[in-house]
């Protein structure tokens, strides 16, 4: 199994804190097994501590950031810290502070991931778990829409838009959340705020220790700041960065796909609410050398989306399945599965107001899974699969943004070259879409 896990020795960080405008030291401790991420206030009398979780979240306090609270106490902006964490499976964290906020250094993730990662990671005796999903999560609260579909590994998929001449609309997918993708193209990310919104936060009590140096200030035509940005997409990544901070408020590291349109702080706390009512909890058990036994009993397996594409040629923007479920048991069938986003770009015109995919896209998908089938056998590495034809097609319902699609083909004539398939496209258990498949494989090179 998996183990959770702690730092090996202590280390700290000390600066301005983004909205107080006080100096702060956090100082990161090692925990114990299955303490989580526990705040403790060193400056109070009676030093509280405040686990990490959505339960001790509070709302009203500070707009611009996550905060949690207990006994009257209460640390905010706690996102970065909490995205580091995340990013690098920590399972297990004592964090003493001396102030209610930590500090916001130089307003992105990278120094707390490098300060933790100083201290050295350690496995304990214990076995981590993760919150998995078995049905699509589904949140809306004003603006925001996030949702969280079934995934065998941590991904994200965000778009951001403002009503602003400069900063209208980014978009930004990633495939797999793991410690080197997210130092490399997420930690450095810095906060932003609107050059207008200073005034007003200032008024408020809020963003006195912001500067230039830890925050990009955006203007109606650029950016005031003289460093230039260290993303051309920085804004949307940093939004990323404070989506996962969010998220590890559900207490547990998660493995789910997670597609979020507009996030912000309260709502994201919001949606970890709705979540982890239906994800359950599971253990992961490390990967193990298994020797091959011609008689052992045939199995079920899930090609992830990286293996699918390794088996299929079809790429961005045309790829139409995320995974494909096989088993060894029925090598005439399998099941592949698509999450539809709202971040889908085929929306932005079919059609404007009232979102449908097109059917012919649903086909697509049932044809992606059926090629995934064929060459997934080792016989057929070097070959493509060809659809001749396409018959019976029949379109039951519409398919919208957030639907999960469940896509079943099974082979109904033929043998190992060519023949005919039947596909169905399946929501919540209802049928969407069915058509017939003629096929042929034929070897790269011929």
């Amino acid at each position: 199994m998996t183990k959770q896990t702690t730092i090996i020795k202590e280390v700290s960080v000390e600066g301005i804190g983004l909205h107080s405008g006080k100096i702060s030291k956090v100082i990161f401790k090692p925990a114990k097994e299955n303490q989580g991420i526990v705040f403790i206030r060193t400056d109070l009398p009676q030093k509280t501590q405040i686990k990490a979780v959505w339960q001790n979240a509070v709302s009203g306090q500070a707009v611009r950031g996550s905060v949690i609270g207990k006994d009257g106490a209460s640390v905010y902006t706690i996102e970065h810290i909490m995205s580091a964490a995340q990013a690098l499976g920590i399972d297990n964290l004592l964090i003493e502070i001396n102030n209610s906020e930590p500090p916001i250094l130089d307003g992105s993730a990278k120094i707390f991931a490098d300060t933790l990662i100083s201290a050295q990671i350690k496995e304990l005796d214990a076995d981590k778990e993760y919150y998995v999903l078995d049905e699509p999560v589904h949140f809306e609260a004003g603006k925001t829409k996030i949702s969280a579909y079934p995934s065998d590994k941590f991904e994200i998929e965000c778009i951001i838009g403002f009503d602003h001449p400069f900063l209208q609309r980014q978009e930004l997918k990633v495939l797999g959340v793991d410690k080197d993708f997210y130092l490399r193209e997420l930690a450095c990310a810095k906060t932003f705020c609107f050059d207008y919104e200073i005034e007003a936060l200032q008024k408020n009590g809020l963003a006195l220790g912001g500067s230039m140096d830890n925050a990009i200030v955006v203007s109606l035509d650029g950016i005031h700041n003289k460093e230039p940005l260290r993303y051309a997409d920085e804004f949307v990544r940093h939004k990323i960065l404070d989506l996962i901070g969010d998220l590890y408020l559900a207490g547990k590291p998660i493995k789910a796909k997670i597609v979020a349109e507009k996030p912000g702080h309260q709502n994201n706390i919001g949606f970890v609410k709705e979540f982890v009512k239906k994800a359950k909890i599971q253990k992961e058990e490390k990967a193990e050398a298994v020797v091959e036994n011609k008689e052992t009993i045939p199995s079920e397996r899930i090609l992830s989306h990286e293996e699918v594409l390794k088996i299929i040629p079809h790429r961005y923007p045309i790829i139409m399945v995320d995974k494909v479920k096989l088993n060894d048991a029925e090598p005439g069938k399998a099941t592949g599965y698509k999450c539809v986003s709202g971040n889908e770009g085929f929306f932005q015109g079919h059609f404007p107001g009232n979102p449908i995919m097109p059917g012919v896209l649903i086909v697509e998908a049932m044809a992606q899974t059926s090629c995934t089938m064929f060459l997934s056998k080792p016989e057929m590495k070097n070959c493509l699969a060809y659809f001749m034809s396409i018959d019976n097609v029949k379109f039951r319902r519409p398919v919208k943004p957030g639907d999960y699609l469940e896509l079943k083909v099974e082979v109904v004539k033929g043998g190992q070259r060519r023949g005919k398939v039947k596909g169905q496209a399946f929501v919540d258990g209802k049928l969407t879409t069915e058509a017939e498949f003629a096929f042929v494989i034929s070897d790269k090179n011929s």
